[in-house]
């Protein structure tokens, strides 16, 4: 008699077949087909209008321009609101706006366009001045490593180095201080990461990011108003100003962000105009108006699964995939869904999603921080086009994840209300001085005539009013993209040093006293 555990062992097919119970080898599932009509997508596209103006209205978002192609056809191209609050200009389809993360398909396409063969993507990547932690990892670390985000650096690795105003190369130099996760195993979003793999392209064909990505995409392909340089955002003569939202619910360009420390990763601006035939690109194969612009496998290399990025949270959920610079993901249907979101906490916020075989897709560039606005319009539109009316309310769902995610980092201390029988810090010269850190550099404390503390951070440097909190415990309010609030600077005499809790997320944010 067969035990329960040979059974597991062997499992049930293999019983039968021992049994002598003749069966047949199962056929594979078969390959899913197109299902949405052109009267579907019609019907979304009819409903796209009163969409984007009701979720402007429930946000105030200023500024929207979104595209929409259908079987190699723009099939809606529009712009809507402002582009900046108090002034009159309106948003038209060749209105310029910064689109953030959006950028990492777009340079992934250059990529593809660069590379001759889709293995190309598997050769190690070599980059003065760039290595990681581990000489090991260091030694092997490819571009589609660095591209899908599985090299092992930590989530955001760089960014805050970024808001204390280091150049690129500093940030690409001090990577190597970073810890690591196993390689190839372990997925986080890294900009920088990106960027490297980016940049050791571009210096292999001896040229600069900027010349690369015109010369592979954005010339061949008619983006005429494409770029990955923050000065032809800014002096574009029609681009859109990022807004952020006041307490009150109005929004106001307060911030102006600069990301060309990270331009492959997240600093290419561009229009619906020119996403739109982007999207044709990519829905083509490769190919716009008949002429061959990227190879059609090294493009479809990038579309496929490199690392799990998000396992599903609960038996019957999807697992989420990151390809080289997408999210791949896959319906019920078992269609290939490709999207990915953009978003600069200054104030711009982009989302473009693809069904490739529907040769469907559609883009949303806005001019607003990041409340779920871009998510929603695409999410509504394919869900539109899937059952005739949205099935749920995708703005409430998208608000309330880019919520959470804006929540996350914050310190579980209210340092503006200190404790009941706080005690008083010790003399300035207790905590007076200059301090060292191999990662974030010099930090400098100092007394103000006032008889306030400053701490100084950063090249230029920046400089924070710190505020007394308990003893040896001060606080100041962050900013930049990655603000989070006030956050703790923890001094200790005795050790000569100090510790700053928003920079110390991966323990490097520790400074000795010189």
């Amino acid at each position: 008699m067969r035990t329960l555990r040979a059974f597991t062992a062997v499992g049930a097919a293999a019983l039968l077949a021992s049994a002598g119970t003749a069966t047949a080898a199962p056929s594979p599932p078969p390959a899913p087909t197109a299902q949405l009509t052109d009267a579907q997508v019609d019907t979304a596209v009819r409903h796209l209008d009163s969409s984007i103006a009701e979720m402007m209205r429930r946000t105030g978002v200023p500024g929207v321009s979104v595209a929409v192609v259908h079987d190699d056809e723009v099939v809606y191209l529009k712009g809507f609101g402002l582009r900046r609050v108090g002034d009159p200009a309106a948003v038209n389809p060749d209105t310029v706006f910064q689109i953030a993360s959006l950028s990492k398909p777009v340079s992934s396409t250059v990529a593809a366009g660069v590379l001759k063969e889709p293995a190309d993507f598997d050769r190690h990547t070599e980059l003065p001045g760039f290595a990681l932690k581990d000489p090991w990892v260091t030694s092997r670390v490819t571009t589609a490593d660095l591209l899908s985000h599985r090299s092992g650096l930590p989530d955001h690795a760089g960014d805050l180095l970024e808001d204390l105003g280091y150049d690129q190369a500093y940030i690409l130099d001090h990577l190597r201080l970073a810890p690591l996760t196993p390689f190839r195993s372990s997925y986080a979003y890294t900009n920088y990461g990106f960027t490297a793999a980016a940049q050791a392209l571009a210096r292999s064909r001896g040229t600069t990011w900027q010349k690369l990505s015109a010369d592979t995409l954005f010339k061949p392909a008619g983006m005429t108003r494409t770029s990955t340089e923050f000065k032809a955002f800014i002096d574009a003569p029609d681009h859109a100003s990022t807004h952020v939202k006041n307490a009150n619910g109005t929004w106001t360009p307060r911030f102006v962000r600069d990301p060309d420390a990270q331009a492959p990763a997240g600093g290419v601006s561009s229009t619906a105009r020119d996403m739109s035939r982007w999207l044709r690109l990519q829905l083509s194969g490769g190919t716009l108006d008949g002429q061959r612009i990227v190879p059609a496998d090294t493009l479809a290399r990038t579309h496929l699964p490199e690392i799990v990025s998000q396992p599903p949270a609960s038996p019957t959920g999807r697992t989420g995939f990151y390809g080289l610079g997408w999210n791949v993901g896959y319906d019920d249907a078992g269609r290939l869904r490709l999207s990915h979101s953009g978003a600069f906490e200054l104030g711009a916020n982009t989302s473009v999603a693809m069904l490739p075989l529907e040769k469907l897709g559609i883009v949303v560039l806005t001019n607003g921080a990041p409340v779920g606005l871009p998510d929603a319009v695409a999410a509504d539109f394919f869900d539109t086009a899937e059952h005739g009316k949205a099935t749920t309310d995708w703005l409430a769902l998208t608000g309330a994840l880019y919520a959470g995610i804006n929540a996350e980092g914050r310190s579980p201390t209210d340092y503006a209300r200190p404790p009941t029988g706080a005690k008083p810090a010790a003399a300035d010269s207790t905590y007076t001085g200059t301090y060292d850190n191999p990662y974030y550099g010099k930090a400098t404390v100092a007394a103000t005539s006032r008889g306030k503390l400053t701490l100084s951070l950063g090249p230029e440097p920046m400089v924070f009013p710190l505020t007394p909190y308990d003893g040896d415990t001060f606080s100041y309010e962050t900013t930049g993209e990655n603000a989070v609030g006030r956050t703790g600077v923890f001094f200790s005499p005795a050790d000569r040093t100090l510790r700053i809790e928003h920079l110390d997320a991966d323990h490097l944010g520790t400074f000795t006293r010189r």
